[in-house]
């Protein structure tokens, strides 16, 4: 008998975890956008407050990916990436689109918003600016998932 960690029931268990996550940021990100609009300060909410969910969330899925057990000796290394990387990254396929959809339907239906029109219904190029940032936190939180596949050995 070995005891040995099984990567597939690992990796399950980061995607219901990240599963769970999705309406919690939601609510996280109203909390902010309510701080915001208390405070009065509505100017750059939309930039400034998907990315710090994200970054949230992020930090929190990395702590709790290395909670889990993994043996990644097993696991192929192609170019510097682990196997399990792409696994437990493909848990956030879609998830960015849907919180930004969840993010702009939010910021247009709020009626406190709609005296700010930058704010009330974000264009291309805002989104787009926001994505760049979403970008970066990804690209951060990626290569810290993956470190640790490959220290895994």
């Amino acid at each position: 008998m070995t005891n040995e960690p099984n990567n597939a029931d690992s990796i399950a268990q980061f995607c219901r975890y990240i599963a769970e996550q999705k309406p919690l940021l939601k609510k996280h990100y109203e909390q902010l956008l309510a701080q915001d609009l208390s405070r009065q300060q509505w100017n750059g909410c939309f930039q400034r407050n998907v990315p710090a969910v994200l970054e949230h969330t992020y930090n929190d899925a990395l702590a709790f990916i290395q909670t889990l057990p993994f043996d990644s000796t097993s696991s192929p290394v192609n170019k510097g990436l682990s196997d399990l990387t792409k696994q437990a990254l493909s848990a956030f396929d879609g998830f960015i689109d849907d919180f930004l959809l969840f993010v702009v339907d939010k910021h247009r239906t709020s009626c406190a918003l709609s005296n700010f029109p930058d704010e009330h219904k974000p264009d291309k190029a805002y989104v787009n600016e926001v994505k760049r940032d979403i970008a970066g936190l990804w690209q951060h939180f990626a290569v810290a998932v993956n470190s640790h596949f490959l220290e895994c050995r």
